[in-house]
């Protein structure tokens, strides 16, 4: 396999430069962390899965007309995916209490929201991603109003796709992060969603039970990762139910 240029290398995903003009290769790993990385470990599978299900969720947006960066899966571990500027904001839609929420405003988790609430925070791992608002946005320049509204929209429209998804596999989309980039096609600028969409940016809680199916498994030691993962994506037809994950990674030279 020849050698490939490395462009990023983030905790849970590499990305390397396409085959292509304005394209790059997304490369799943099997790490997983959580509190800013505080906590680390890698789980076998868990990549694989994520390749999967993100495939799965980008290609039905792309489906509905909710542009993303997704252009195909090449393998068990690795997509091809558009080169896009990434506005540098985590974009958090919240339908029930949980995580930080509930910790900053006293809300008990599980609590049904009045609607769904969009939150903001800048992406920088070393200040821990702190949440900003709309006037820090503008302010600093990190994205124009008609972006916000943009953001806004997708993200709104994103939460309506996976929730009702969810919702006919017993599943509750508890809140969900994306990413953002922007596309330049000549002089025209429009914005897609990017990163990656799986249960390591959602909240995932089994309707009935209230079972966690999402990487709040790891972080709070509820059990093993992979097989909730795993039971995502058997309840959504992503992978047959009684098949297992290749584990083995994929050579990367």
């Amino acid at each position: 396999m020849a050698r490939r240029k490395k462009i990023y290398e983030g905790k849970a995903k590499i990305l390397y430069e396409g085959p292509e003009p304005g394209t790059l290769v997304q490369y799943f790993k099997d790490d997983a962390t959580a509190y800013n990385a505080q906590k680390k470990d890698v789980i076998d599978g868990k990549g694989v899965l994520n390749n999967r299900l993100s495939e799965f969720f980008m290609t039905g947006l792309n489906a509905i007309g909710v542009p993303t960066h997704f252009i195909r899966r090449l393998n068990m571990r690795e997509q091809l995916v558009r080169s896009c500027e990434i506005i540098p904001l985590e974009v958090i839609v919240r339908n029930f209490a949980a995580g930080s929420m509930s910790e900053r405003l006293g809300i008990e988790e599980g609590t049904a929201l009045p609607r769904p609430i969009v939150e903001y925070c800048y992406k920088d791992d070393k200040l821990g991603d702190p949440l900003v608002t709309e006037e820090h946005i503008a302010a600093f320049g990190w994205a124009s109003q008609q972006d916000m509204d943009d953001i806004l929209s997708l993200a709104l429209r994103v939460n309506d796709y996976l929730s009702g998804l969810m919702y006919g596999v017993g599943i509750r989309l508890v809140d969900f992060k994306i990413e953002i980039g922007r596309v330049y096609e000549g002089d025209y600028q429009r914005l897609v969603v990017a990163d990656e969409i799986s249960p390591d940016s959602c909240r995932l809680w089994d309707i009935e039970t209230g079972q966690k199916l999402d990487k709040d498994v790891f972080r709070r030691d509820l059990g093993n990762l992979t097989d909730a993962y795993t039971e995502v994506a058997q309840r959504l037809g992503v992978i047959q139910k009684g098949a297992m994950p290749i584990t083995k990674p994929t050579l990367i030279n």
